[in-house]
Parts: structure tokens; sequence; C-alpha cells
């Protein structure tokens, strides 16, 4: 409803229209205790020249500074003459600390009124919704990055940036000391990373670090002196620090670190509310970077065992081939059930021994008694030469370990060289699949051994054989996991013993470590990424001749040649 304010009666034409500005006749009593009523504050405005003729008791208590006569333009509410300038109907001022909005309704063709009102507490309230919306999203994304990575150095890094973008102008975080000194993280604000240590004594310059580093709790920033800043610890050009922080990583059971906060300028401090959400983040980046840490301990430990466990680099006695392949089932792990050794004899001319072996179980637990198996027929080896006499003995020291269901199959043999460019190995097993012999005319034959399994009864049976093998012949030992690996056309069938003879076959001719290679290939196309088992494969060549022929003795000293192309000796009457 539109408001019709009297005028005077001289300001009026005959026709009843002003005849100048409009001048507001001085209004009743009861009007302006009408207004002054109102909880609402008024300050009503001439149309022609935003002259202010009225302030209302509300308007006067709010806007102090406003006074009836003086022009809208200039006056205290600078927003308010921005408003008229840009027509628009409504705006926000600060006043004394105050938020003051207010909105223009008109009363008559001469007159309008702003209507103010205290929207402070409104402010206040959409600005805390704000900062604890921008609070949330920086811990979530804090934790979203601090978790993408176990690499120490990646979250340490990750830590200093996050730090930097919503905590403070320059970061650094300090690990505890290892061997006198402590590595640090540096980044300041459109600065790069920097890294490096420092000595252990020079944690005390920096206020509150080394109770930090104890995992005491952080010290309120009011308390430290940012003055005593050390000049090592920010760069030359940052500046005077106005405000330090300085707060705790916590980590698993002990710290992982403290986290430095500084702002530059004179005018600078940490709110109560910076520091608790420094507080917050530094627990999560102290989770992130202890976790970090702890597996950096667990892959360098694994990686110290995985080096001694792992298949050894083969020797290459002179006349005989060696060449051994391991593939583990859990290619991440690298070590497993399966494995395979060669033990070089302490004397020259001594015989070489070989083993090959399958223990029970899969992963670490397998692997920590394939490392046990293998030291313990390194030290038989330098003692006996029997292959069938060290099954025995291992047999009797798993069966004394003390452990349920720790059995192994195995084969171990001995190898010497035989006259003619020979190779002569003795062979026992125990529970295994029996070797494979593969002649240079392409048949295979099963080398003549059997055994019962390693760890499981207190007398076993071991019933050795011996193999020998011409020039350019070959034995390969391998693990069930090669013949059981099941794949094919439905996936589930076994590549069998009669695949790989066939494929031992078509590798007739072949160098050792082509034929393994070859057998290798053929599995891995067979399962064709399934699940398979550890694989293990050793093979033991004797070297092919390089001449076609060569004169020689025999044992009654009548002439024969040796083709190399066969392998075999044949007599040449001459």
């Amino acid at each position: 409803m539109t408001a019709h304010l009297p005028l005077r009666a001289d300001d009026r034409r005959s026709d009843g229209h002003a005849t100048g500005p409009p001048v507001l006749a001085p209004a009743p009593a009861l009007l302006r205790a009408a207004l002054d009523a109102s909880a609402e504050a008024i300050v009503v405005c001439t149309a022609v020249d935003d002259t202010i003729v009225l302030v209302n008791a509300a308007a006067a208590e709010l806007v102090p500074d406003l006074r009836p006569g003086q022009g809208v333009a200039g006056g205290p509410l600078r927003r308010l003459s921005d408003a008229l300038t840009e027509g628009a109907e409504t705006f926000t001022d600060e006043v004394r600390g105050r938020q003051v909005h207010g909105r223009r309704r008109p009363l008559d063709e001469d007159h309008y009124a702003w209507y103010l009102r205290d929207c402070t507490d409104e402010v206040r309230r959409a600005e805390q919704f704000q900062a604890e919306r921008a609070r949330t999203e920086f811990l979530a994304e804090a934790g979203r990055r601090l978790s993408a990575s176990l690499h120490q150095r990646r979250c340490l890094r990750t830590t200093v940036e996050l730090a930097v973008s919503h905590l403070a102008d320059a970061a650094v975080v300090v690990l505890p000391a290892q061997r006198r000194q402590s590595e640090w993280i540096r980044l300041v604000r459109d600065g790069s990373v920097e890294e490096g240590t420092l000595r252990e004594r020079m944690l005390g310059e920096v206020p509150g670090l080394e109770e930090a580093l104890g995992g005491f709790p952080p010290i309120p920033s009011r308390w430290l002196d940012a003055s005593q800043v050390p000049a090592w610890l920010l760069p030359e050009d940052f500046g005077p620090v106005g405000a330090l922080l300085v707060t705790p990583l916590p980590g698993n059971a002990e710290p992982a670190g403290a986290l430095i906060l500084a702002r530059r300028g004179a005018d600078a401090e940490f709110a109560p509310d910076d520091e608790m959400l420094a507080r917050i983040f530094a627990a999560r980046a102290g989770a992130a970077i202890s976790a970090a840490a702890l597996y950096r301990e667990q892959v360098d430990t694994t990686a110290i065992l995985q080096a001694d466990l792992l298949p050894p680099e083969l020797p290459q006695p002179d006349g005989v081939e060696l060449v051994g392949s391991y593939q583990a089932a859990r290619d991440a792990l690298r070590i497993g059930g399966d494995f395979y050794d060669v033990f070089e004899p302490d004397e020259p001319g001594g015989e070489t021994v070989i083993a090959l072996g399958d223990v029970c179980g899969k992963g670490p637990e397998a692997a920590v008694l394939t490392g046990k198996i293998r030291q313990t027929l390194r030290a038989l080896s330098l003692v006996e030469h029997d292959p069938a006499a060290m099954l025995k003995v291992l047999n009797r020291a798993l069966l004394g370990s003390g452990r349920q269901h720790r059995f192994v199959t195995m084969v171990v043999g001995s190898i010497a060289r035989a006259e003619h460019g020979r190779v002569r190995i003795c062979l026992a097993t125990g529970g295994h699949p029996v070797p494979l012999v593969l002649r240079t005319d392409g048949t295979v034959e099963a080398a003549p051994v059997k055994g019962t399994l390693v760890g499981v009864v207190p007398d076993i049976t071991v019933r050795p054989g011996t193999v020998e093998l011409s020039p350019g012949e070959l034995c390969l030992l391998y693990s069930d996991g090669l013949t059981e690996a099941r794949g094919g056309p439905t996936g589930q069938e076994q590549y069998g013993e009669a695949r790989l003879r066939d494929a031992l076959s078509s590798c007739r001719g072949m160098p050792g470590d082509a034929t393994v290679e070859r057998i290798r290939q053929l599995v891995s196309d067979w399962v064709h990424g399934g699940v398979r088992d550890d694989i293990a494969l050793l093979a033991v060549r004797a070297p092919a001749r390089t001449k076609l022929s060569l004169m020689e003795t025999g044992p009654a000293g009548s002439p024969f040649a040796i083709d190399a192309r066969r392998g075999d000796r044949r007599n040449r009457i001459r």
C-alpha cells in the first residue's frame, strides 16, 4: 500500500500538481509515532534529489550518522550511494562492525523509503558455513591424496603441498632423527619443494620442535616467539615470520615427525579454528606418513629376504651346461615353494650337486622352508655327494624340526664328466616328478629313479639311478607346477606329462637355454593368463661337439668315430 505524505499548499499549482521540489510538511505526531514504533529501520527520501526527509528511531539507532536534510550520496552508507548510481533496489554495507542490508520501496510519486535491517548474524553464519565447508573439502582432499600412495617421499611432498595451499605461507615436515640426523622437506608458497638433512642438535633452535617430535601436544601459536625462528629453517627471501605453529605428526605408536607452519607479515596470526584444522590435518598426514614408512620397512625387509631366497646364478662347470628357470605363482612376491640350486665342489675335479624341489604350501611360509632346505643341502654337499644319502639326512632334519606338515618333494643329483664329452648324473628322488631325458634322436626317456616324500615318515624309500648324457643330450628336472598347469580350450585341463614330453622332443638339437625358454613359453600359452602354481625348471646338458667327427681310440684300442650331429659313437673300420 502506497503512503501519501502531505505537502505544503504553496508548493501546488491550481491543478493540484507540485510546482517545485516536494518538501515534506511537518509530519503529524501520529505518523512519526507510528514510524518510530516500527521495529524495522526506515529512512524516507525524496524522489527528485534523494534527500533524506525522515529517519525513524530504529534507523537512527542502527546508523547513528543519518540525519534528515542530508543527501544520501556521500552519507555514512557508501553502498547506498552506489546502489543509487547503479539503480539497484538493494545494498549491503558495513557500519561500525555491523552488516546492514537495505531494500528500496516506493511511497508515492515524490517519495520512497529504504528499509534497513541488521544482517550481521546472518552474514557471520554464512561465512562460518562457507569456512566449515572449505575445511571439510580440504580435509576430504587431504585424506584422498594422502591415502593414494604408500610411497613415503610422495606422502611428505603431498603434506607440504596441502599445508601451503590451505594453512600457511610455508610448511616444513621434519622426520625423527636417525643416526643423529633428521630429514626435512619444505615448500614455500609460489616456490618449489626442497629437501635436506639437519643435525639433531639443531632441532632445539626451532621453538617447540623438539616437543613436537617427542609426541607432546602442540604448543599454541601465541606462546611461540616467531622472531626466534633460525635462518636455516626458511629461505632468505621469505621475509619476517609473523606467526609460527609447530604440531606433532602422530604415527603408529610413535610420532611420525613434526609439521612447522609459518605465515609471513607483521599482522599474521593463527586463529583457534586454524590451529584446530592444522591439528586434524596433522593427524591424517602423520598416519599416512607412518603407514608409508612401515611399508618401506617391509619392502626393504622383503627385498633382503628375497635376495637370499631367489634362485642363484648358476655356475657353468667345465663340460656341462646348466640352465634354470623359476616362476612364482604370485609374481609380486617373486618367491614361493619351488626352488632349484647348484652346489659347486670345494675341490677341483669334484662333483657338482644339483637339487630341485617343491615344498608344501605357497607364498612366504613356503619360501622360508625353501631357504632352510637349501641351506641344509648346501651344508650336506660339503661332506656328502651321494644324492640318496642327502635325501635321507634331509628327511631326518625335517622330522626333527618340531613343525607339522613340513614336507618336500625333491630331486637331488651329482654331476660328473665322463669320457668322450659325456656327462654322468647320479639322481635320487623323494616323491618328485621323475626327470626327463632328451636324446639326440628326439626320444624322451624317464630317468630310472623312484622315492617317497621327504619329511613325512622316519624311514623313506629311495631308489637312485644314473643317467648318462651324450653330447647334445639334455636332462630336465621340473616341478609339478608345470604338468599341473591348467588351461587349454576349457581352461581347466592340465598340461600333463604327455604334452611335456612332446614339447621336449620338439627341442631336439636346441641349446639348453632355448629349450627351457621354449618349455616356459608353451606352458604360458597353455595357461593363457590363468591361475598357476610355482614352476621350477633345471636343465643339465652335455655340450654338443663342435667338429663333425673326431678320431678316438676305444678301450680296446680299436679306432672309432664320434658323430657330433648324433652324439653317439660308431665303430669305424679302416
